[in-house]
């Protein structure tokens, strides 16, 4: 008697390679928290505020300080990056008070039940909080126009700036993400973000040069992930910049970094429910 073998099943209905499927739920978490912002369009209002104050305040009066070595640049152009990683910094580690709304809201249920890998899920959410952060890179770029910072407009040097700036925020955003898992009240997290927030920001080189510190800060600094994305960003986005450490040297680190806490968060993640 013959036997046949079964017939293969057509595309549509084939199981997508898991590379893709796991691509697919990435963006999917990631659409539905941009969305988000389309309820609250002032926040990008909002976040215009900091930077702001940081280079027409902040900066503008260190300007007149005449012994900050920044070498050939102005100490405007100097501190222009290290205010766009700051406000990078200071929106992304606070992402994960969202996770907190979200499990006293029952969406973390949802999530954690969805077919979605857990690591999808960060990555997804990291992927968005990148996303919202570039309104930072587009405030501080018109704010350079304005008050004639020299930096560079061509293309290549832009979307290098933009991709700094979706890692870093991505970055810290996890680091949130992975410390919310951990404390589980908005009271407790609030109170570690702000503790947080002006050690990494200080222990960079963001408004001083790494040659004003002192050895044990610098060596604070070397671990500091802030300190490396502003290296990047000086290098790419001011004329007459360039990077300590090699951009190289601070891609390399921020997307360990990223790595490292996304796994981090991702073991974490169902201890919010816990």
């Amino acid at each position: 008697m013959r036997s046949y073998a079964p017939a293969a099943p057509p595309d549509a209905f084939r199981e997508p390679p898991w590379l893709l499927a796991f691509g697919g739920h990435v963006l999917a978490i990631a659409d539905a928290e941009v969305r988000k912002l389309r309820h609250d369009p002032l926040e990008l209002l909002t976040r215009a505020v900091q930077p702001t104050l940081w280079l027409v305040v902040f900066g503008q009066v260190m300007a007149r300080v005449r012994g900050v070595p920044t070498g050939s640049l102005s100490y405007l152009d100097f501190i222009a990056p290290g205010i766009l990683a700051q406000s990078v910094l200071f929106i992304a580690i606070f992402y994960g008070i969202s996770a907190i709304w979200e499990r006293d809201l029952g969406v973390l249920h949802k999530y954690l039940v969805s077919p979605a890998p857990r690591t999808a899920i960060v990555l997804g959410k990291a992927l968005s909080a990148g996303v919202r952060a570039l309104s930072q890179g587009v405030i501080v770029y018109i704010l350079a126009l304005v008050m004639h910072i020299q930096a560079r407009f061509d293309p290549v040097n832009i979307l290098g700036v933009l991709v700094l700036i979706v890692i870093g925020s991505a970055l810290f955003s996890t680091m949130s993400l992975a410390i919310a898992c951990l404390v589980k009240t908005r009271e407790r997290f609030m109170g570690i973000g702000q503790i947080l927030t002006m050690p990494l920001f200080f222990a960079s080189n963001a408004i001083y040069p790494l040659a004003l510190m002192p050895g044990w800060l610098r060596a604070v600094s070397a671990v500091n992930p802030l300190t490396y994305m502003v290296d990047g960003l000086r290098a790419l986005m001011v004329l007459g910049g360039s990077s300590i450490f090699g951009l190289g040297t601070d891609f390399a680190v921020l997307l360990a970094v990223t790595a490292a806490l996304v796994g981090i968060a991702a073991r974490l993640y169902p201890w919010m429910v816990l």
